[in-house]
């Protein structure tokens, strides 16, 4: 009731003083003198401009406006003139002081209650800034027509779907295009790989493995303390090693001099000298097992892990412990040398993933995405990129700061071991016998391995604790837990007709972290 009061009064006023003034006359003398018609449509538009020119441009609602009043041209203020009544009863709808919303709680000031058209910058921004469910809804509407601007918020316009379009002068704003969910590219076609021979040999667990670089041997450690030599074209016996009083928990053989290189559970790193088959160094220094080892690809510096939750910087040579890099609060389960900055990768039983600073023996950056201990890291071997292995997942980084790139999700299992090839073939072994297959770049789990035990043996004693790839790439080595190294080849009758990649484009679920 108030409402319709306050529009009557305003209703009145104007018609009131428009009357009056068509009514009225103006004089210098003080003589009425009657206005010609010019006069008055003269004075009528700068009566109106002056005085009702802020309510009377804004839009009319049809229902309640007893005339349509033609329009003319704008003036150089953006306000619109209107000629005068011609003695029809002609009713205006005030709607207010302010053409566009203004935000909760802000006061009307100078600069505020004045109309402007937003710039091109502003109003993609306004766009983007709305929130998911407003930009979802403009999304769905028509384009508005003419020159009018809808603000980004009201609900009576439209705009064409994935798109933000104004239209103002010369000025026309493209579009703010709905982004579309990441999908998983096609994979590169790998040919599955089948077992063909399986070496027994060794009377405990076979912990790990390592090929030569001419690519005519390779050496197995195992639990039961010794270091044997096989032949890899016909996988028989070439040489036994012992010495260690312990289970052998890592081997390496070195590409730059004729040197083999252990670690085991006795807390000892040894150098063999293969010409005489005898230890020629010991490095001490570990508290506990050691764990793992590698060599640096372009120095003669050797690197080692250890249950004491440090690893160790030896000189070859000189046997002299260069660093001790202390950080971690658990076991040091895995460490890996590259030639490129960070020089050192190692991965802990404290769920983190340490890149370090070789000169300076301190850590670059610490990595603890994973939630679970991380026991294997393999560096690709052309690609500036690493991969982790953990019971909560396989995650995929980028050097030289460990830029998470994807999760290989699948092996729900304690990976004790990963390798990959410059196919992109990344293998995963894991503590309960099964082996998954993966392409590097999609992140796509092609095949899934779980080789018999060996006759005789528990099926608990299906696990794999070491693989690698062969020179050539051409076999896949595993050690495992039944006492056996088992050497896989790929199927070379398969071809993407007979194995088709059970692929199709849907959308990545990707986990952050």
């Amino acid at each position: 009731m108030v409402e319709e009061v306050q529009k009557h009064s305003v209703h009145t006023l104007v018609f009131r003083s428009l009357k009056r003034t068509h009514d009225m006359f103006v004089a210098d003398n003080g003589k009425p003198v009657p206005l010609d018609e010019e006069s008055h449509k003269r004075k009528m538009a700068i009566k109106l401009r002056n005085e009702y020119g802020p309510v009377l441009h804004m839009p009319t609602s049809k229902e309640n406006l007893k005339e349509k009043v033609p329009q003319s041209a704008s003036d150089s203020y953006g306000h619109k003139q209107y000629p005068a009544n011609q003695g029809q009863e002609v009713e205006y709808l005030v709607t207010g002081t302010h053409p566009y919303p203004p935000g909760p709680g802000v006061a009307l000031t100078a600069d505020t209650k004045i109309q402007r058209m937003p710039s091109e910058s502003a109003a993609q921004s306004l766009a983007v800034a709305l929130p998911a469910s407003q930009a979802r809804a403009d999304a769905n509407r028509p384009v508005p027509t003419g020159g009018e601007y809808r603000h980004p918020g009201a609900p009576d316009r439209a705009q064409p779907a994935g798109a933000v379009v104004m239209e103002g002068g010369n000025a026309k704003n493209s579009a703010l295009m709905a982004k579309k969910a990441p999908t998983m590219p096609k994979p590169q076609w790998h040919p599955p790989w089948k077992l063909y021979r399986v070496i027994s040999g060794h009377l405990g667990w076979v912990r790990c493995i390592a090929v030569e670089p001419g690519n005519q041997w390779f050496v197995t450690g195992s639990a039961d303390r010794t270091i044997k030599i096989w032949d890899l074209a016909s996988g028989k016996l070439k040489l036994s090693l012992t010495g260690h009083i312990s289970t052998v928990r890592g081997v390496i053989v070195s590409t730059r001099s004729p040197y083999l290189f252990s670690c085991g559970e006795d807390k000892q790193v040894k150098c063999w000298d293969l010409e005489y088959n005898k230890v020629i160094r010991h490095y001490h220094g570990h508290l506990s097992a050691v764990y793992g080892l590698d060599l640096h690809p372009t120095i003669d510096v050797l690197v080692t892990c250890s249950r004491d939750s440090t690893a160790r910087i030896w000189d070859v040579r000189t046997k002299a412990s260069v660093h001790t890099l202390s950080g971690h609060t658990n076991a040091v389960a895995t460490v890996r040398c590259q030639a490129a900055e960070p020089q050192i990768i190692t991965g802990s039983h404290d769920t983190t993933i340490r890149l370090w600073d070789l000169v300076a023996g301190k850590t670059r950056v610490t990595l603890t995405n994973h939630k679970k201990s991380v026991r294997a890291v393999v560096l690709h071997p052309r690609h500036y990129t690493f991969a982790s292995g953990s019971p909560d997942n396989i995650k995929q980084w980028k050097f030289p700061d460990g830029s998470f790139i994807q999760n290989l999700s699948g092996h729900n299992a304690i990976i004790n071991t990963l390798t990959v090839n410059s196919d992109g073939v990344l293998v995963s072994g894991a503590d309960n016998g099964t082996m998954h297959l993966w392409d590097w770049r999609t992140g796509y789990n092609f095949q899934r391995v779980h080789a018999a035990v060996q006759p005789g043996s528990l099926d608990s004693e299906s696990g794999i604790f070491a693989c690698a790839f062969d020179q050539s790439e051409s076999r896949l080595l595993t050690a495992e837990a039944d006492k056996t190294i088992k050497v896989y080849k790929e199927d070379d009758t398969a071809t993407e007709e007979t194995h088709p990649v059970s692929w199709k484009p849907e959308i990545i679920k990707r986990k952050r972290f």
